[in-house]
């Protein structure tokens, strides 16, 4: 008994510009807890997050 398998190129899809979405996730998730973590009642975690906001640019007062 013989098997054979043909790959048909019409059916293959493939993707010009691959959407890099765990990184833009990860990077939404950590802006969002350095938005969160600024109105913190925690002074270390709200020091931290306001000089990390100033260290990249971020003006918040």
């Amino acid at each position: 008994m013989q098997t054979s398998a043909v790959l048909n190129p019409a059916n293959t899809q493939v993707r010009a510009i691959a959407v890099p979405w765990p990184a833009l996730g990860v990077l939404i998730f950590g802006l969002v807890m350095l938005y969160c973590v600024g109105f913190s009642t925690v002074t270390r975690a709200h020091n931290t997050a306001h000089d990390t906001r100033h260290a990249n640019g971020f003006p918040c007062h």
